[in-house]
């Protein structure tokens, strides 16, 4: 038998400020909402776009009637349409509402979240991960989310207490990057008990390290170990990294930027695997 279609999605036309379906989309900018539901949203053309063509369907497609006009976003609503994803033509005053900025982006996409889990992750031998303990700034964790796909890598850990990847903020910081880039959560204990097992290297960042980040081999299935903005790495995410390493500071500058570290650790490592030919 032939793959089963989905039905056409709907076509919706919302002016009003207070019909249920704009409530429920602006909702999913609170985390409590997007856990239920197990949804988030993206703002954007090109972004939404571009996850659409990476194989995320859209359940909800929302724009103004003006830009529906473009040849762009009817070809994009069609193929939501086409994978039973719904459409939303709304007024500006209503997409000022949804997405809670006085000038909008004229689309946003509503999608599942995905996440991977822990015991999934079968790395290939060049293969980069990162682990990111207590992450608590979105911007910061969709900067990081979008150097792992600049260097080719293949995902973030997220350990602990950590900021939502799919709030507004941080989809938002990832300029598309969470589309590219596989997402993991999970606890501390188990976090550990899996790196025992971990083919490669496991390099963490940690202020006390005395080996310079410059110095040490980032080859084969690599395991990058960040750790919180303030506290840094815990004693026992730590003590589980098979090096140490610092990054110096020539200035009076004691500590970097999360975001600029685990950018600065991700080139080195990325300059080390794939040198550049002279």
């Amino acid at each position: 038998m032939g793959e089963r279609r989905a039905a056409p999605g709907k076509v919706l036309r919302i002016t009003s400020l207070a019909n249920p379906i704009v409530k429920e989309i602006r909702g999913l900018a609170l985390a409590k909402n997007r856990r239920a539901s197990g949804r988030f949203v993206a703002e954007g053309l090109k972004l939404v776009a571009d996850a659409a063509d990476s194989g995320w369907p859209i359940r909800t497609l929302v724009h103004t009637a003006a830009i529906g006009e473009d040849d762009r976003v009817a070809g994009l609503a069609a193929k939501t349409r086409s994978r039973g994803g719904d459409i939303v033509v709304v007024s500006p005053a209503v997409l000022a509402k949804i997405t809670r900025r006085d000038n909008p982006q004229t689309v946003i996409g509503v999608f599942d979240q995905k996440t991977a889990p822990l015991k999934a992750i079968r790395p290939k031998d060049d293969a980069v991960w990162v682990v990111l303990e207590q992450a608590r700034d979105p911007g910061n964790l969709g900067t990081i989310v979008r150097t792992v796909d600049a260097v080719g890598g293949a995902g973030v850990i997220l350990v602990g207490d950590t900021v939502d990847p799919f709030s507004i903020e941080a989809v938002r910081a990832t300029m598309g990057s969470i589309f590219n880039v596989t997402l993991t959560r999970s606890r501390e204990e188990e976090v550990l008990s899996w790196m025992a097992a971990w083919p490669g290297p496991i390099v963490g960042t940690h202020l006390a390290a005395t080996i310079d980040y410059r110095r040490t081999d980032y080859r084969g299935p690599l395991l990058l170990v960040m750790g919180a903005e303030q506290a840094g790495l815990s004693p026992a995410l730590a003590d589980a990294c098979r090096r140490l390493v610092k990054i110096p500071m020539a200035g009076r500058a004691d500590s970097l930027n999360l975001a600029v570290a685990t950018g600065v650790m991700l080139f080195e490592a990325a300059r080390h695997r794939f040198p550049i030919d002279d």
